[in-house]
């Protein structure tokens, strides 16, 4: 094994406990040859290798947990950083650390001293994982939810559930999701946006549209009118046909109104849904984590954040975006 890769502690000790039956049955000179072996291999000092042969092999349970080495001006910087580069992995975000703060600090995005500098330089790759998990927690936030037991959706019976194949071939298999512009307070008219992601093309559409909760389980008439205005305006636009509705169990697109609406709109069409719980079934459109991203978060959420939007012009100007957007999607395609 070559001196300048070093063993870590388990392999150390995996190393040790395979030679320890060969020294103890070997001679006096064998057992000197084997020792030097050992500290040429392993880089423990040769009193230390005599002790761990001639004792049990194990570690010991640590006795004192060590001090924090890193402070919240790290989980800071790692927050500032991580959002700078769009959420990366721990393995991609750990080598850009510093180089990115100094960056950040030129434009006076955030500020860096040669203690944060020397600690991004040093810090570990499976620490910015363990506390990229940290940050997620303290930014995750839900909705507030109804208490008590939740009524069954009876339209749902007879819509199967199943998860669109990653690689399917055809156009027209859509993961349909909507996206709440409420901010933290779920009261009164707000702004949703409806997302189509068509899994075969990466084909995506959206529409906003202005009312109150979609996700009560008694939907007035007039929220689905706006439901059925959002996938009317969708359509239009599409450059091929739609052969399967795919969002989760929400009463916004299972209710008598807009099934429907898709029977009498789109002959032959498949309305099928996902698992209850089961984000990943659509996970091209569904926002999963800050790490692992659907349409939801690069396509409505980068843009528009968590803000709330609840009048006819900020719909409207929604609306204009999304056509432009639309617009740039098939220029590029073209």
């Amino acid at each position: 094994m070559p001196n300048e890769e070093k063993m870590t502690i388990d392999e150390r000790y995996k190393y040790l406990r395979m030679r320890q039956k060969v020294y103890l049955e070997a001679n006096r000179k064998e057992a000197s040859r084997l020792l030097d072996e050992m500290q040429e291999v392993s880089g423990l000092h040769r009193k230390t290798l005599i002790r761990h042969m001639n004792s049990r092999i194990a570690r010991k349970p640590r006795r004192k947990q060590r001090g924090k080495t890193y402070g919240s001006q790290v989980d800071d910087a790692l927050r500032v950083i991580s959002e700078s580069l769009d959420y990366i992995c721990a393995e991609r975000l750990t080598p850009s650390l510093v180089p990115m703060a100094l960056l950040l600090a030129r434009h006076g995005e955030m500020e860096v001293s040669p203690l944060l500098l020397e600690q991004l330089g040093h810090i570990s790759v499976s620490t910015v994982r363990r506390r990229q998990k940290k940050i997620e927690r303290l930014q995750l936030w839900r909705l507030p939810r109804r208490k008590g037991p939740k009524r069954p959706n009876p339209v749902t019976r007879n819509i199967p559930m199943r998860i669109i194949p990653w690689d399917e071939q055809e156009p027209g298999h859509f993961e349909v999701d909507l996206v709440h512009h409420c901010g933290h307070s779920a009261s009164g008219d707000y702004v949703h946006t409806v997302q189509m992601i068509d899994v075969a093309t990466g084909w995506s559409e959206r529409a906003a549209v202005l009312g109150r909760s979609l996700l009560r389980y008694n939907c007035k008439r007039r929220s689905q009118r706006v439901m059925e205005d959002a996938f009317r305006r969708i359509l239009k636009r599409l450059p091929f046909p739609v052969l399967e509705i795919h969002p989760d169990n929400g009463s916004e697109f299972f209710n008598w109104h807009l099934v429907r609406f898709w029977k009498d709109t789109v002959k032959g069409i498949r309305l099928t849904r996902s698992r209850p719980f089961h984000k990943n079934d659509n996970r091209f459109v569904e926002h999963l984590s800050w790490r692992r991203q659907g349409k939801n978060s690069t396509l409505v959420r980068a843009y528009f954040g968590n803000e709330r939007l609840d009048s006819v012009p900020q719909t409207l100007l929604l609306n204009e975006i999304y056509d432009k957007m639309e617009t740039c999607s098939s220029l590029s395609c073209a």
